[in-house]
């Protein structure tokens, strides 16, 4: 069993097939963290992992026991006020003021499979084999309440999640003013700390640095997982590289306001927790009420950080995403949105849509400006019916016309928001989150709608769903381009609004789950922004993202070095789009562009009626190409190989092996070209050393362990002979 319990000790012993997760019950009834690494053999006993001893200046938590202080002790899920001076993982306000709680232990339950989390996106099971539950209940006596907390063991990808639910049984009202959904506590502090930060137009660029004394933690505020930082940490040790070492990763399957946080105490160890940030959170438990956070997904690697990563590429592209487009290839798509902005009619469209299907585009998406009067971001969001100036007959109609020419027909919505100037504010201006007699922000002309109502997600529902019945639409883009500000709902009472933000996140959830069930077809596409709101929770139910608005090859190169931490390069939208870039005015080669791209979901986001002959003949191989090979991309094992953020960053590596290892692509990127630069070798990786590889445009054959081992001479079998700034080159192997 993944699972074990030794009874005599109260101990139980989680284990995947690489890895072991052992704590028990301490003397006080709360839980005491052990080990959490390298996979151990099972003992009747790990009281020999446990040790406390008399320290000075410290309380205690018995009366005349000098020695068990909680504030030395190791915790599974620590408390507030009762000895640990570090910070608790949960608070609970009682009738009174008091924030003292006492949840022990009073039983548990192991069982095969997982449960699902009501309201919440979280990693599932297809048949009860995949993955074994923990579910532990710890009961305060005083206030009669209960926290339930969960542990599934993926036993073959190698991950553990953990979420608590809170159960208020007594007679009383309480408030939650803290629910992280885990908290671990390390022996020691000698790790760097990796987190995904940046913001818009440079989303998700990896960042580390040395654990200090204290508290370092990363955060959002804004009302959606945000650009700025990733709702993921790591702690590696400082000799971990990408293939080799220790490393702690943590992944939170939530879209809204997060708190990452590690904290260093006087002993060295180290606490890392995450959850629902409690900066301007309460949750009013009613009596009878239950309270359930977010999914944690924890994975831990001895081989560096991108074994870590591949699991939670294993993990999120087979057990949360789902539906139809889990496993299905991704059809090469075509946006309008830099080709045209608003400025297009039905005819513009449909020649653009007719011109790329000659090229080989398989869906084209309308994006922003075909509803209500939208000429600009200024009018119209909350519309959701075609303006009939551009599309006189109508979506409908244009979605067939498209279709008729062998394509599948896309299009774009923003579900969240509202512009003043529009239908749906004139009829309903308090369905907007705001605070009354407060001045209300905006961002892009446009304000939030007030998801935590189910009367305003229903009405978006039936905009939405009516579009989707009528027209044959295959793919949506599901876009939110602002974060919170004045967070306030007028339909909810005092003490509730500080609830505010978590249920619109629930809000949109539900949204999802309700235009996902009634329309499986439809391929959703999440997007912010860019990628202000690319995460696990997201990816439950939209298996692809935009991954950034800077489409800049050179920039995308951290973009999606830095995503592919977390998220299965399956998951990233990438498009080649027209130069000089929008987004940084630089200039690229075509064939720079599309070898970056090619590592995601694969599209265009240009005008190709204005390209030349040469450059469509260029996009038909391209796009030739990826179909040839999306399915290796998609499903197969990446793995990083030099960084764009290592400290000269010059050349970026990476590829993608199948999994049986009879075939790969690898990605080689030079930002700047050198002048007498050397010989450049290549080194592959998840090659079989025993294969031998032929490598299309290379008249020779070569051995996995000799192209991992020796690497490949790049100067020698590159196709230009002076390589230029931006140059690229994609090799694709095959075994012979």
């Amino acid at each position: 069993m993944p699972i074990l319990y030794n009874d005599s000790t109260r101990e139980f012993h989680l284990q995947t097939e690489k890895v072991s997760y052992i704590f028990s019950v301490l003397k006080n009834g709360q839980l005491g963290q052990l080990y959490y690494g390298k996979k151990l053999r099972h003992r009747e006993s790990f009281e020999r992992l446990f040790h406390v001893e008399a320290t000075p200046n410290t309380a205690c938590v018995n009366e005349g026991d000098l020695v068990f202080s909680l504030d030395v002790i190791k915790q599974e899920y620590p408390a507030y006020g009762t000895t640990d001076f570090r910070e608790p993982a949960y608070q609970v306000l009682q009738e009174g003021g008091s924030r003292i709680t006492n949840f022990v232990y009073q039983d548990h339950q192991i069982f095969r499979g997982k449960k699902k989390l009501k309201g919440l996106p979280a990693t599932y099971v297809e048949n009860e084999d995949e993955a074994t539950t923990l579910e532990i209940s710890l009961y305060d006596r005083e206030i009669d309440v209960e926290v339930r907390l969960s542990y599934t063991v993926f036993e073959a990808l190698n991950a553990i999640t953990r979420s608590a639910q809170f159960l208020n049984h007594g007679q009383r009202e309480v408030n939650l003013t803290r629910a992280m959904s885990a908290s671990i506590d390390l022996p020691d502090s000698d790790f760097e700390m990796v987190q995904l930060s940046g913001s818009w137009a440079r989303e998700r660029h990896i960042k580390d640095r040395k654990l200090v004394p204290g508290i370092q933690s990363i955060a959002s505020t804004r009302g959606a997982s945000s650009a700025q930082h990733n709702p993921f940490l790591a702690l590696k040790r400082p000799k971990t590289t990408e293939h080799q070492g220790e490393v702690y990763g943590m992944s939170l399957v939530y879209s809204g306001n997060f708190l990452a946080q590690v904290e260093v105490d006087h002993y060295d160890v180290t606490r890392m927790m995450m959850g629902i940030n409690p900066f301007d959170f309460n949750w009013l438990l009613e009596i009878g009420d239950s309270f359930q956070t977010p999914e944690v997904v924890m994975v831990y690697s001895s081989e560096g950080l991108n074994d870590m990563s591949q699991t939670f590429h294993r993990l999120y592209r087979t057990r949360l995403a789902r539906g139809k487009w889990r496993d299905r290839e991704r059809p090469v798509l075509i946006n309008n949105w830099e080709a045209t902005y608003f400025n297009f009619d039905e005819k513009k469209i449909f020649e653009l849509a007719k011109s790329s299907k000659e090229l080989g585009v398989e869906l084209f998406v309308l994006d922003d400006g075909w509803f209500g009067k939208r000429d600009a971001d200024t009018t119209s969001l909350g519309d959701w019916f075609e303006d009939k100036r551009k599309l006189p007959n109508g979506i409908t109609q244009l979605a067939k016309d498209i279709t008729g020419l062998g394509m599948e027909f896309g299009l774009w919505f923003e579900p969240e928001m509202v512009s003043k100037a529009s239908e749906l504010y004139k009829t309903h201006p308090d369905w907007v989150i705001h605070v009354p007699n407060r001045k209300m922000s905006h961002g892009r002309n446009q304000f939030v709608l007030d998801f935590s109502r189910q009367e305003v997600v229903d009405f978006i529902h039936s905009l939405m769903a009516a579009v989707l019945r009528d027209a044959p639409i295959s793919y949506v883009k599901w876009d939110m381009n602002r974060y919170m500000t004045e967070i306030g709902s007028l339909e909810l009472p005092a003490n509730r609004q500080r609830e505010v933000a978590h249920r619109y996140i629930l809000g949109v959830y539900s949204l999802y789950e309700r235009l996902t069930a009634e329309f499986p077809h439809v391929l959703f596409e999440s997007c912010a922004g860019g990628g202000s709101r690319f995460d696990p929770g997201l990816l439950h139910y939209a298996p692809q993202g935009w991954t950034s608005d800077d489409t800049d090859a050179v920039e995308r190169l951290k973009i999606q070095y830095g995503t592919s931490m977390v998220y299965p390069i399956s998951s990233m939208g990438a498009h080649v789009s027209a130069v000089p870039n929008h987004q940084v005015g630089r200039v690229t080669s075509l064939e720079t562009r599309a070898n970056v791209a090619y590592f995601g979901a694969f599209g265009y986001e240009l005008d190709v009626m204005m390209m030349t002959d040469a450059e469509k003949e260029e996009v038909k191989e391209q796009i030739a190409f990826y179909k040839t090979n999306r399915a290796l991309i998609q499903q197969g094992q990446f793995y990083r190989m030099e960084s764009p953020f290592a400290e000269d960053g010059n050349v970026t590596s990476w590829m993608v092996v199948s999994e049986d290892q009879s075939e790969a692509i690898l990605g080689f990127y030079q930002a700047l070209a050198q002048p007498n630069p050397g010989h450049t070798r290549i080194f592959f990786k998840g090659l079989n050393p025993e294969f031998e590889y032929a490598i299309d445009g290379i008249d020779a054959t070569f051995y996995g362990d000799e192209l991992m081992g020796a690497g490949l001479q790049w100067n020698r079998y590159r196709t230009n002979e002076h390589p230029a700034d931006f140059s690229s080159i994609v090799y694709k192997l095959t075994r012979v």
